[in-house]
């Protein structure tokens, strides 16, 4: 079923102007398989009806079917008596190269951008030593702490509480990072067969991780202004999901930022149909750009879910990350937990609530090497590859790139004869899609990176001529 449907207005403000040189029919099909290859149409939207777009359009009501046609032809989408036309992606719907990408050794001279992942901030390094000399004092216990140590609980609620969301500690799980937190809630809240909603594109292993507890995902396309209300309130409506996991602080991989009216209409949107927020903010601290972050999502939805991590604004290296909930939920969460693990590192703990007692003079670190990274990774983008097109984010660890043509997996093959590594669009995308779209993090070294785009230039003419097979690659992505 379409849990989906898009209104001709919105599919007019997609589509754009038509091209020219070819019949009416013809460039309205070319720009719909655009759509789904940019995943700007999700899979299983049904689209408007032939005479609700003929009339946005201002075309024939006939060019419209034969355009709907050819779109159905061509295997993009499928149309059913009383159902309309509902969109499909061609091929495996699992993501451009079907598999996932993971740092690991490499060659010398090899640029590795598949991991959208920092190194640690200086301050690691004496946290550590400190969390090391009060180790002594937790010696004497378990070491299990399935809810987190109290004094780190306190502090992340106080972190709240600055932000905008009075928190109480009971209020806060420790978990060992953000995927973890999903996990959990996944565990308590998702049974076989039930819809979540998420964005496409999203995060690969937060789609994996929904999948495995048995959920049947739901996608939200982002747009290049991020998320359209109208179109995932009717979501909603349609599809009743029991869960709702968005990412409305740096998105990853889009980097969209969900400003205070957005998060306000989507909260009550997820009010209506009594729709459990799970809001991830692994990347909330990462503001690079002058300008006042909203209130987190739950000063909008007091409901909501709330995952949290320290290894975007800190050290992946750390295993901590938290879960923010209502009271009432947090014992089931408890339950949850402890049938996937018993509790995070004590020391790690130790360390992570090191750093938060000065966490702005932490983030400064890591903001300044960010915006370093950002601000040379688009210079050189824009001046090495000025036909790819890209939204500067305020925020967060990548740039999300456009290419005129889908061949982004054609890229990414070609980038690794090059000596870059890279993960297509594709991968991040909830039922296939994306294939015009690249992630690049800008998480490494700025040095590397004005190399890194020449080699991905090369291997951009090579995707256009054709040079070479396109495979698969099973390789797990992290970050």
């Amino acid at each position: 079923m379409a849990w989906t449907r898009v209104s001709a207005e919105r599919l007019v403000e997609l589509l754009g102007s038509l091209p020219d040189g070819m019949p009416a029919y013809a460039a309205l099909a070319s720009r719909l398989r655009r759509l789904v290859a940019e995943g700007r149409l999700a899979a299983d939207t049904r689209l408007p009806s032939e005479r609700e777009l003929a009339v946005g359009l201002r075309l024939s009501r006939t060019t419209v079917t034969r355009a709907y046609g050819e779109f159905v032809g061509t295997g993009h989408a499928i149309a059913r008596q009383g159902s309309g036309t509902v969109v499909r992606v061609p091929g495996d719907g699992r993501g451009a190269l079907g598999g996932v990408f993971a740092p690991r050794d490499v060659g010398d001279g090899v640029i590795d951008l598949t991991c959208a992942a920092p190194a640690a901030v200086p301050a690691v390094h004496h946290a550590f030593q400190r969390a090391f000399e009060q180790l002594p004092a937790q010696l004497r216990g378990s070491g299990y702490y399935p809810e987190g140590l109290p004094e780190l609980r306190e502090k992340i609620a106080a972190q709240y509480a600055t932000r905008g969301v009075p928190t109480d500690p009971a209020q806060v799980i420790v978990t060992t990072g953000a995927q973890s937190s999903l996990a959990i809630v996944t565990r308590l809240l998702v049974r076989p067969g039930a819809r979540v909603l998420t964005e496409s594109p999203s995060y690969p292993n937060a789609i994996e991780t929904i999948r495995g507890g048995g959920g049947r995902l739901v996608g939200h396309a982002m747009g290049d202004d991020g998320w359209h209300v109208p179109t995932l309130a009717t979501t909603l409506v349609r599809a009743r999901p029991v869960l709702g996991l968005l990412t409305p602080d740096f998105q990853n991989p889009t980097g969209a930022l969900m400003d205070a009216s957005t998060r306000a209409a989507v909260a009550g949107a997820f009010d209506r149909t009594e729709t459990v927020s799970l809001i991830d903010e692994s990347s909330a601290e990462l503001l690079l750009d002058d300008l006042a972050m909203p209130a987190p999502f739950a000063a909008f939805h007091r409901g909501a879910i709330t995952v949290g991590s320290a290894s975007k604004a800190l050290w992946g290296g750390f295993r901590v990350g938290w879960i923010r909930a209502p009271h009432s939920v947090i014992p089931r969460l408890v339950r949850a937990r402890v049938t996937l693990d018993l509790g995070s590192s004590v020391m790690d703990q130790l360390a992570v609530s090191y750093l938060l007692d000065d966490l702005e003079n932490a983030l400064e670190d890591r903001r300044s090497s960010l915006r370093r990274g950002r601000d040379t990774m688009a210079r050189e983008l824009r001046r090495q590859l000025p036909a790819w097109s890209f939204r500067m984010p305020a925020g967060g660890l990548s740039l999300w790139c456009r290419l005129p043509e889908p061949v982004g997996p054609a890229v990414v093959e070609a980038a690794e004869r090059h000596g870059v590594l890279g993960v297509p669009g594709g991968r991040f995308s909830v039922d296939g899609g994306h294939e015009s779209r690249l992630r690049l993090p800008f998480t490494g070294d700025p040095a590397t990176f004005r190399e890194a785009v020449a080699r991905l230039a090369r291997a951009y003419a090579d995707a256009l001529a054709g040079s070479g097979p396109t495979t698969r690659d099973r390789r797990p992505l992290i970050a």
